[in-house]
């Protein structure tokens, strides 16, 4: 952090530091230098660990360098203690549910001094800069919405950010962003949500539906491990992805934003749009090949990125042990050049 981050964003509240979202910006806003406090309303999340301390154990003043401390409370009803946080604080973050955040942006904003920042990380963002453009008129507001799992890290991954109030706070929140590496993307609520249905509630409706349809068709995956071609296993990397994360988080993409529903009916109707090319009249397959034309045509220039990209995911893809046969050697250890197909 240089030295106009740090007197602008000295001292931090993470609401829901404890979870991953929260985590990943309280761990980078300690390491850059800033003071920061987790909030958490469950009993034990956040606890201290050794060589930390809580709020009420020691004051702020204390506090040494490099530590968050912990405080628990409820966003939704703001105690004493986490007010006088909220009213010395440079920057709140809430990393809570859009529920929670939106019960709270009021009374935050209330205890929050002028000209301090509030920042959120919701994954929709319409109804969030909704709330805080009626409720928290003397504060700089903007939205982080972290496009990928926090476990995978900033580095090179994009950050879309609703800018609402602006001011020197955000400027630098934003400039921190692309010191750990992330690249901070400046997007309206409106389109920010309507990016966010197609990138993310369209991308895990189509995984989520494949999942379904497995599970339909009545094939073991064990069975479909020893013979699925490079595709077919990047799909089951997705739905194991998708199946051992949090269900909250998944549910609030498909749910809170007004405009996955448009993007699971445009899924949907891919699906039969696929289906009258295949039940179509006898020269049903050059309308198949005019339709893949028209894909092309929408990957535009990046079509080679893309396709070379997949290539470079497809080399590192290898079987569980149990899916190989008992003639079979692991291809990371076989000295034979593999076959590879396009399927």
């Amino acid at each position: 952090m240089t030295r106009g981050e740090t007197d602008l964003l000295r001292r931090c509240v993470v609401v829901g530091g404890a979870g991953a979202v929260g985590g990943l910006f309280a761990g980078h806003l300690l390491r850059s230098g800033a003071e920061v406090v987790v909030v958490d309303p469950a009993p034990g999340a956040g606890q201290p660990s050794a060589g930390q301390h809580s709020v009420d154990q020691h004051s702020a003043d204390q506090h040494s360098a490099g530590e968050p401390r912990f405080l628990r409370g409820d966003i939704t009803d703001i105690g004493p203690d986490l007010a006088v946080e909220i009213g010395r604080a440079d920057l709140v973050l809430l990393a809570v549910p859009e529920p929670v955040a939106l019960a709270a942006v009021k009374q935050v904003a209330a205890a929050m001094r002028p000209g301090a920042l509030l920042a959120d990380t919701l994954s929709v963002k319409g109804p969030i800069a909704e709330a805080i453009r009626a409720h928290a008129g003397d504060v700089e507001a903007a939205g982080l919405n972290p496009m990928f799992a926090p476990s995978l890290g900033f580095a090179g991954r994009p950050v879309a950010a609703v800018v609402v109030h602006d001011g020197p706070r955000t400027r630098a929140l934003l400039r921190l962003v692309e010191s750990w590496g992330g690249r901070a993307v400046r997007l309206g609520a409106h389109e920010h949500d309507r990016l966010a249905a197609a990138t993310q509630a369209l991308t895990h409706a189509a995984v989520l539906s494949f999942g379904f349809a497995l599970a339909r068709l009545g094939v073991g995956v064990a069975e479909l491990a020893a013979v699925a071609p490079p595709p077919h296993a990047t799909m089951l990397a997705l739905l194991a992805r998708i199946a051992s994360g949090t269900p909250e988080v998944y549910w609030d993409v498909q749910s809170a934003n007004p405009q996955a529903a448009a993007a699971r009916a445009a899924l949907a109707e891919g699906v039969r749009t696929l289906a009258g090319l295949l039940d179509g009249p006898a020269d049903g397959e050059a309308e198949f090949a005019a339709a893949l034309g028209g894909l092309r045509e929408l990957l535009g220039p990046d079509l080679g990125f893309y396709r070379d990209t997949c290539a470079g995911m497809f080399g590192a893809l290898r079987p569980p042990e149990h899916a190989l046969g008992p003639y079979e050697s692991n291809p990371s250890t076989s000295t034979s050049r593999p076959v590879t197909t396009e399927r």
